[in-house]
Formats: structure tokens, C-alpha cells, sequence
């Protein structure tokens, strides 16, 4: 066992939030740790770089990402057992949130050794916070899938759930996913779009889906930097376009009949309109053809 606040202990793994944007939102504490720690295993160690030279601060980095985690692991586990202590990071935010490092945490856990969080900036907390959503559960999903028929199933999935829903998304599939989110879960639900969170350009905009994709394809400027988009909770007496359970069935069978024969079976299991059927196996057969 360890004091939390008697810094550093020996073969200890420090999980260190840091900025998503501004420097200085970099907390006393979590400079206190990068400053004692034998190593920093970073998602990519040339923005880490940045960060510790802009608090003077030299360490030898690891590099540890989505392509190399379970490999790397096995080398910072080697440094925990040899007594060392490691702060994991990711380039903006609190790591092994829709990061890199959850297997190093599972796995150094599993092993016996002291996890200490660190806590800091949260993209999607940061939103969320100046969002002015009315108080209320929410569900952080993170990143959706990069192909479209992959991602359309993901929402599916999503559109029953009544409460706001958070995703990452980046620059180059951004409009790609507001028209998903926007045919899936629908153009009702307004969503807040915030973008270069805590930076000089940082901007809230709000408006459904089809609207802040718009927004967005009238400036390609408006396209730079890493979004946080804030699905807003379904009221009550809304109801998604497709209940879940005949959407997973119209996808199951867009794959094997013509479309308006699936239409037509979903339609007769389910009291579905067969015509907004029809309309959503057209949607998810184009995008299996551009996935």
C-alpha cells in the first residue's frame, strides 16, 4: 500500500489525464507525477514531448498505441516489477477513454500492481459541461465505426436508448456521421457539435444533424480539429424511426433477400411501416456497398 499524496511510489502504473487542449490545464498534481516517474509510456511520444518541454520537463518515453499495446505491455510490466514507476498518457485527455492503455491498466491490476489515477481533462466532460443539457444519465460511446455499414448498425443499436449520447469523431468522417446519426436516431434530436475544445478556435454550435453537417461542408475550415458531438435525449413521447429489434432484422436480411421482400417480412413480424422500412434496407444496402 501507498499514500496517494506522498507522490511516486515504487512499480506503481499512474493513469495521467492531460490536456485536450490548453497547456496550463495541466494539473499541479499530475505535473508532480510526470516530473517523478522513471518513464512515460505515451500514445504518440512526439506530442507528449511537447507537453513535458513546455513544463521543462525531459523523460524517456514509450511509445504505446492501439498497434503495439499488448506488446508494450509486457515491457512496462517488466519496468513495474523492476521497481520502476511508469505514467501512462494519450495525447489529449484522460487515457484508456476511447484511448489507448486499457489493456496495460487490466493487465498491471491483474498482476498486483498499484493503478493510481490521476484524474484531469475529459473531452467529453468538458462538452457536456457547456452543453446546458438538462441534468440526467448519458452514454459515452466514444468513436463510431469507420465503415458505413458498421456504423449504421452501431446506431442502430443506440436508437432506442432515450438519453443524450456522446461520441469522437474526426475530421474526415464528421459529415459521413452527423447524416448517420441524423437518419438513424433522427433529424428531431438536437445535437451540440463542440470542436477544438479549450484551444484559441474552440467552438459550440447546435442545430440537428443535417444542419450542423451543412454548417460544417460551408467552410472547410470548420472541418480542422478533433469534434465531440452531444446527441441530446429523446424526448418521451418521440419514438425512433425503425424500433431496434426490426432494425437488426431488416439488416440481418437485407443480406439475403431483395430489398423490398425484407421490407416486407420485417414489415409483417414487426407492424412496421413497410414503406420507412423499404426507405431504411435502401440506406443500409448503399452504405454495405461503400463499406
Amino acid at each position: 500500500m501507498h499514500s496517494k499524496d506522498a507522490g511516486p511510489a515504487k512499480g506503481t502504473l499512474y493513469v495521467v489525464a492531460t490536456p485536450v487542449g490548453n497547456l496550463r490545464d495541466l494539473s499541479f498534481r499530475a505535473l508532480d507525477v510526470l516530473t517523478a516517474v522513471e518513464k512515460v509510456a505515451a500514445e504518440d511520444t512526439r506530442v507528449t514531448a511537447r507537453l513535458l518541454a513546455h513544463y521543462g520537463l525531459s523523460k524517456h518515453l514509450l511509445p504505446l498505441h492501439e498497434h503495439n499495446e499488448r506488446r508494450v505491455t509486457h515491457t512496462v510490466l517488466r519496468l513495474l516489477e523492476a521497481g520502476q514507476s511508469v505514467a501512462l498518457v494519450s495525447d489529449a485527455g484522460t487515457p484508456a477513454v476511447s484511448d489507448p492503455g486499457a489493456h496495460l491498466v487490466a493487465q498491471a491490476r491483474r498482476r498486483g500492481y498499484p493503478v493510481v489515477p490521476v484524474p484531469g481533462a475529459n473531452a467529453a466532460l468538458c462538452a457536456l459541461s457547456a452543453a446546458g443539457l438538462p441534468d440526467g444519465p448519458f452514454l459515452l460511446y466514444g468513436f463510431l465505426p469507420a465503415r458505413p455499414k458498421a456504423r449504421y448498425e452501431a446506431l442502430a443499436a443506440l436508437a432506442a436508448l432515450p438519453f443524450a449520447i456522446v461520441f469522437y469523431e474526426a475530421p474526415h468522417r464528421i459529415v459521413a456521421s452527423l447524416r448517420a446519426i441524423g437518419e438513424v436516431l433522427g433529424q428531431a434530436r438536437p445535437i451540440t457539435l463542440a470542436k477544438e475544445l479549450t484551444k484559441v478556435h474552440e467552438t459550440f454550435c447546435e442545430g440537428s444533424a443535417e444542419e450542423l453537417a451543412a454548417w460544417l461542408e460551408a467552410d472547410s475550415s470548420r472541418l480542422r480539429g478533433e469534434f465531440v458531438l452531444i446527441v441530446h435525449g429523446r424526448p418521451p413521447q418521440a419514438q425512433p424511426s425503425i424500433p431496434l429489434d426490426a432494425a437488426r432484422l431488416l439488416a440481418a436480411l437485407v443480406e439475403e433477400l431483395p430489398l423490398s421482400r425484407a421490407a416486407a417480412v420485417v414489415a409483417k413480424l414487426t407492424g412496421g411501416d413497410r414503406q420507412s422500412l423499404y426507405a431504411q434496407a435502401r440506406a443500409m444496402k448503399r452504405r454495405g456497398e461503400e463499406g
